[in-house]
């Protein structure tokens, strides 16, 4: 297994030799504003420029898109991509949008599983911010909230767990007990918006994932592009050393992690 950071939350999964290119945001360094609902909002996003050429990042066999928000998906990708390719979505409202850009092959992700050349893949469930705040704030300025997670499952590879935007909570303990996953991909840059609550992961939250998977080796993803972050690379970094951790990974963008 192998884990290409790319940008944010676009990853590249090489798993059980298929690639997966997961929420492609393609554009280039500051070419949106920041968000008006979170911290920072003067920021303008990404915050860098993708490490890699976009030809080489949508040369992969299949597209995950865990939510139609706008740092993890954009018309650079969506103009990038082939439209035949296998397009994986979380539900019904996704699968609608996706097709109504073009793209024939689109699919959705069930809790108990879909299968693809051989690999089980799980949708998981999260909370991006604490479910009766943030759900009815992204009602008022017409954004979804819900998201997924994705667990990755093939015979001769560990377990994946790619949770997506969400804070520690409850969905998310659940997946860590029911699946057991070797490897755990977090986003983590504590992403705040104007009311002072975070709506991804955090130090407070990643201490708490160490706690409830020892075990696992965890990589923070999701760093040091959006303009509402709290959480920069060297903070987890920092973080890691006073811990005396050995099972964290913080990559750069452009880095490979392999297991």
């Amino acid at each position: 297994m192998e884990i290409l950071q790319i940008r944010n939350a676009t990853i590249i999964v090489k798993y059980a030799g298929k690639k997966f290119l997961i929420d492609p945001w393609l554009g280039p360094k500051e070419y949106m504003a920041g968000f008006e609902a979170g911290i920072n909002s003067h920021i303008r996003q990404p915050r860098h420029e993708l490490p890699i050429s976009i030809d080489e990042i949508v040369n992969v066999d299949a597209v995950i898109l865990t939510h139609y928000h706008p740092d993890h998906w954009d018309d650079y990708a969506k103009n990038a991509l082939d439209k035949n390719i296998p397009f994986f979505v979380q539900s019904e409202t996704d699968l609608n949008i996706i097709k109504s850009l073009g793209f024939n092959d689109v699919r959705i992700i069930s809790d108990k599983g879909t299968d693809f050349e051989g690999i089980t893949l799980y949708k998981t469930h999260g909370q991006h911010g604490k479910r009766e705040i943030l759900e009815p704030l992204c009602k008022q300025v017409n954004m979804p909230y819900d998201t997924m997670g994705i667990v990755f499952n093939a015979a001769e590879e560990k377990v994946l767990y790619v949770a997506g935007d969400t804070i520690y909570c409850q969905e998310f303990e659940d997946t860590l007990k029911q699946y057991q996953p070797d490897i755990i991909v977090i986003n983590a840059c504590g992403a705040t918006v104007l009311n002072g609550e975070h709506i991804i992961m955090n130090l407070e939250d990643l201490d708490k994932t160490v706690n409830a998977a020892p075990s696992a080796a965890i990589v923070a993803s999701h760093m040091d592009n959006v303009s509402h972050l709290t959480v920069t690379r060297n903070d987890i970094k920092q973080f890691v050393n006073e811990k005396k951790l050995k099972n964290i990974f913080v990559p750069e963008d452009g880095e490979t992690l392999k297991f």
